[in-house]
Parts: C-alpha cells; sequence; structure tokens
C-alpha cells in the first residue's frame, strides 16, 4: 500500500468498505420489458364497426347496415340487421359508430420503392444519398403510407428484411412490407445507377454506403448467388430487370436485359424457395421472352401488345402497371426531377401506359395497382386511383388494390376482403368509391380509419 492506497484500484481500504454499503438492488422497480423494448405496443382491443355500409370488392356491390366484429386483429364474424337483431356486448366490445361511413379493406400497393426517402427533387441525388440518412428518414414515408390507406405494399428494391422486423415490432409504424430485398439486374441493366462516365471499379469502395434499388450479377454463377442473397437476407420475391428502364442512365427502353440462362437460373432458384420472380419489362419482346422462362409478374408494361397480353392471361402471369410515376415525372413540378435524357425515356413510354392497361383488361390479365414513386413523388401515391378510374371500372380498380394483389403474394385467403378469419386491415371513408373512385385520391378529407391487424392508426 502506498499513501493509504491499494496498488490495485487506487481506493482507500476505507473507501472500499464503504462501497459494501451499496444495495445493487435498489431502486431497481422499472419493467425489464419497457426498458427492453420501449415501443411495444399495448394489447389489441375487441372492435365492434356499426350499423356501416360494407364495400364488397368481389362483388362489387354495398351491403348497408354491417356489424364488423374484430378480436385479436382478426375480423371474427360480419353480421347484417338492426341494432334489435345484432346484439353487440358493449362490455366486451369498442363500439364505432358507422352510420353513413364506408368501410373497404385496406389498400395494397404492389410496386413501390419504399427506402426512396424524400429530401432531394433530383433523382441523381436521390440515388446517391446515404444510407445512414435515408434510415433515418423511412419512417416519414411508411407513415404517410399509412395514412392513405395503404396496409400492405410490396417493396419492388429497396427495402430490406430488417425494415420489416421493425414494423412488425413496432419500432415503426407503416404498411405491412413485403419484399425483394434488390432488384436484381445485369451490368448497364435498369438497376444500374452508375454514371456510364466511370468505371465499375470506381465505385467498389462506396456504393455500399448508398441506398441502392439494384444488385448487379453477370452469368448464371452471380445470378444464382444474388438471388440466394437476398432470399437468406429475409426477401419474399425476386425482382429482375427484364429490359430498359427510364431512370437508369445507360440503357435503353428498347433493350433485352439478361440473357436466357441468366433469367432461367433466377426463376429455379426462386422456385426452390416455393416463391416467384417478377420482371421489370416495357416491350413485348422483353416480356414475351420472361413469360416464356417462368416469370410470373411483369411490372409497367406499358409497350404491352395484344398477343402478349394473351400469352399474360393464358401463363396466369400478374401485371403491375404504374402509370402515376411517369405522369408526375413528366409534371412540371417535376420537371427537373429527370435529366434530358431520362425524360425523353419517360416521354416514349408516358402515354402507351393508358393503352396498355386497356389492352390487358380487355384480355382479362390480372391486374395489381402500383405506383412505383420515388422520394417525394410519393406524394401522389393515391393519383394512381384516378387515373385507372378513366379505363377501368370503380371495382376494377379496387380489385387491384386488394383482393388481385393478395392473391399474387400467396395472401389471398388473409387479405383484400372483410370476411371473418381474414387479417382486419380496414378503411372508413365518408364516400362510397364504389360510386366514384377518384374520392380514394382524396384520403385527407376523405379517410376517416386507417385500421391495420385490428389496430386503429
Amino acid at each position: 500500500m502506498r499513501n493509504g492506497k491499494t496498488p490495485h484500484n487506487g481506493m482507500s481500504t476505507k473507501e472500499a468498505m464503504e462501497t459494501r454499503d451499496i444495495d445493487v438492488n435498489e431502486g431497481m422497480n422499472k419493467s425489464l420489458v419497457d426498458l427492453v423494448a420501449p415501443w411495444r405496443r399495448k394489447p389489441l382491443k375487441k372492435i365492434c364497426i356499426s350499423k356501416t355500409n360494407l364495400i364488397d370488392v368481389v362483388s362489387g356491390t354495398t351491403l348497408p347496415d354491417a356489424y364488423i366484429f374484430i378480436e385479436d386483429g382478426i375480423i371474427s364474424s360480419v353480421e347484417f340487421g338492426s341494432e334489435k337483431s345484432v346484439a353487440v356486448d358493449q362490455d366486451a366490445f369498442e363500439i364505432i359508430d358507422g352510420t353513413g361511413k364506408y368501410v373497404t379493406p385496406g389498400f395494397f400497393d404492389n410496386h413501390v420503392h419504399i427506402a426512396s426517402v424524400a429530401g432531394e427533387a433530383d433523382l441523381g441525388k436521390l440515388m446517391t444519398m446515404p444510407k445512414t440518412v435515408a434510415l433515418l428518414r423511412i419512417r416519414y414515408t411508411l407513415e404517410a403510407a399509412l395514412a392513405r390507406g395503404f396496409t400492405t405494399v410490396r417493396d419492388c428494391g429497396g427495402a430490406e428484411g430488417f425494415l420489416k422486423a421493425e414494423l412488425q415490432q413496432g419500432t415503426l409504424n407503416g404498411p405491412r412490407l413485403i419484399t425483394c430485398g434488390h432488384a436484381i439486374s445485369q451490368t448497364g441493366g435498369h438497376g444500374d445507377l452508375r454514371s456510364g462516365a466511370l468505371p465499375a471499379s470506381a465505385f467498389d469502395s462506396c456504393s455500399c454506403h448508398f441506398g441502392q434499388v439494384g444488385v448487379i450479377a453477370d452469368g448464371v454463377p452471380e445470378c444464382y448467388k444474388a438471388a440466394r442473397e437476398e432470399f437468406r437476407r429475409g426477401a419474399d420475391f425476386i425482382k429482375i430487370m427484364g429490359g430498359g428502364g427510364v431512370a437508369s442512365p445507360t440503357d435503353k427502353i428498347s433493350n433485352k436485359q439478361f440473357c436466357d440462362d441468366e433469367i432461367n437460373a433466377l426463376v429455379k432458384i426462386a422456385n426452390t424457395y416455393h416463391t416467384y420472380v417478377t420482371a421489370h419489362a416495357y416491350t413485348p419482346e422483353a416480356i414475351q421472352n420472361c413469360l416464356k422462362l417462368g416469370v410470373k409478374g411483369i411490372e409497367h408494361g406499358n409497350l404491352l401488345d395484344e398477343r402478349t397480353a394473351e400469352l399474360m392471361a393464358e401463363m396466369n402471369c400478374y401485371l403491375t402497371p404504374t402509370l402515376v410515376t411517369y405522369k408526375v415525372m413528366g409534371s412540371d413540378q417535376f420537371s427537373a426531377f429527370l435529366g434530358p435524357e431520362n425524360s425523353k425515356k419517360n416521354a416514349e413510354v408516358l402515354y402507351k401506359g393508358i393503352e396498355a392497361l386497356k389492352i390487358a383488361q380487355s384480355k382479362k390479365v390480372k391486374i395489381c395497382y402500383g405506383s412505383d414513386l420515388l422520394g417525394p413523388l410519393y406524394g401522389y401515391q393515391t393519383q394512381e386511383f384516378r387515373i385507372r378510374g378513366k379505363v377501368q371500372s370503380a371495382q376494377d380498380v379496387l380489385l387491384s388494390a386488394t383482393v388481385t394483389p393478395a392473391e399474387m403474394n400467396g395472401l389471398g385467403d388473409k387479405l383484400g376482403q372483410i370476411k371473418p378469419g381474414f387479417i382486419a386491415d380496414l378503411l372508413m371513408m365518408n364516400s362510397n368509391p364504389l360510386e366514384n373512385i377518384e374520392i380514394l385520391d382524396e384520403p385527407e378529407t376523405n379517410l376517416l380509419l386507417v385500421m391495420k391487424d385490428g389496430r386503429i392508426y
């Protein structure tokens, strides 16, 4: 001992004895569960929406005097009649009066890029936003989508599996998320957003820090590995770039992308996981090539012709048009979003998309709702309803945003309808969308209640 101090910890004998007076358990009365997971949601309530108008999207009818009972996040029963004929246990159920209102299933956007967040009005800057910054902002994108009535979204590039986990745990509020991880692209394909002025090696040390939509794979071994890596990290399906695109800097719309053996390899891997491949494709050539190789979904399809639509219907392939994205990128408000070359490509497909939708409808192709908006454009997500309503019936538009995408993603027995046993994803509105589909583009004034998993947001 030196100067009354121990050589080990610098404390005197007296000081060491005093520390023994500390009770390590004193005041330790906070809930451990709350400390570990302070975002935990409150227990679900039993809810009854009473005396409302139920929108049956399958029959395309409005069913009055509906009582919708929700327990443990599931629709337990649906009854019809007056207060006298439908008994509601007011002690057990929280009652929401739906008199004069309209209840639909929650909406399903089958093509989003949820990790492409607001903050930049220029596509180039948006694509090079640091991933850490994007993750801090993503809650605004998620919460806004839910507030518009989208209780489920399918991300087609950029959102990774950990986001699904956080949504399920409650650290984030947003729609149910179905993901592909990253879209898989060939070098120089639609998912390759690197500038053509620089070699690939220039990006090797920094690309991982960007919130990239796609990953690059060339050749069968790389395609095998890329697909398996996305599944390893939680992907639900595989998205590939089957043709040229608008936003990519070095390809043409007319390009057919990936060779047959590469697409075949990607489809084989998806099959081993008992899921599917969907492909970004515009031209009949690119779409038909993907179809013959086993691809089950086509994204966009703006240049679709009748023969290709017939093949899609024959092969039970789903089409997800995304008309709103070309409209918004072509608007005066976002005239600077794309550069000159990309704007020319946008013009190539802008007005063809509505014709393709008409063709697909006439050939009975299964059509899903998609928006495909990036960053600040995402605020116009509901405008796709307005565009679709110009050529489709209100019922067909509603089916595309409920039943059809649920079916495509293996959730047809759980989502998209208001039936006993289905997940309680419900929307309450002031107006009837079957009478005027455009009111769905007015969520700020029309949408009164958003329920997901039996919880009101």
